[in-house]
């Protein structure tokens, strides 16, 4: 992103709590920027701008922050909206995919019919840091034949190399900001 102001508004926007969930840790919390109308929408048209006009059928939110964030971007991209959650949330036939996450084995799931092969599909959550659950949808995705034109967040956490991950599945990311050292 180009606009220096825009960025500094966004991290303004963010909250940082020391030691959450446990010690050492430090939380970037988005609920501060949701609740701030100016920066919510202009975190929202730079989400959507490299792809408004072009064709998306659908765009992915990943649980559950990812929902609110990629209703926003499929509303302003006139595209539907597939929620990937955690298994057991969905109430129709589904796909699922295990992954690792730091302490252990988690399953996401999506509807079977959510999406078409060939569909152009952005994946939107609020933060990218070891890129596992990002990893994990992306191909779920493309395991149902997904074009993903991109995964979009918010926050990137850089040194924990989240971003690399989806480059290695031919996956463009975008983020906004980032917060080095964590």
């Amino acid at each position: 992103m180009s606009d220096k102001s825009v960025q500094d508004e966004l991290k303004d926007a963010i909250r940082t709590i020391p030691d959450y969930p446990k010690e050492g840790i430090i939380f970037r919390d988005i609920t501060t920027l949701l609740g701030n109308a100016r920066a919510f929408r202009r975190a929202v048209d730079a989400l959507v701008q490299p792809w408004a006009g072009s064709k998306v059928e659908q765009v992915a939110g990943i649980e559950a922050r990812g929902f609110i964030l990629g209703g926003a971007v499929a509303h302003q991209l006139s595209a539907g909206f597939v929620p990937i959650r955690k298994k057991g949330k969905l109430p129709h036939e589904t796909v699922e995919i295990a992954y690792s996450l730091e302490y252990g084995l988690d399953v996401m799931e999506m509807h079977k019919d959510a999406i078409k092969p060939g569909d152009k599909v952005i994946v939107v959550d609020d933060l990218i840091a070891t890129g596992g659950t990002a990893e994990a949808a992306c191909k779920l995705l493309q395991s149902m034949g997904a074009d993903i034109v991109a995964a979009c967040f918010i926050v990137d956490l850089p040194d924990l190399g989240g971003r690399a991950k989806l480059e290695a599945l031919d996956v463009p990311v975008r983020t906004l900001v980032d917060f080095p050292g964590h």
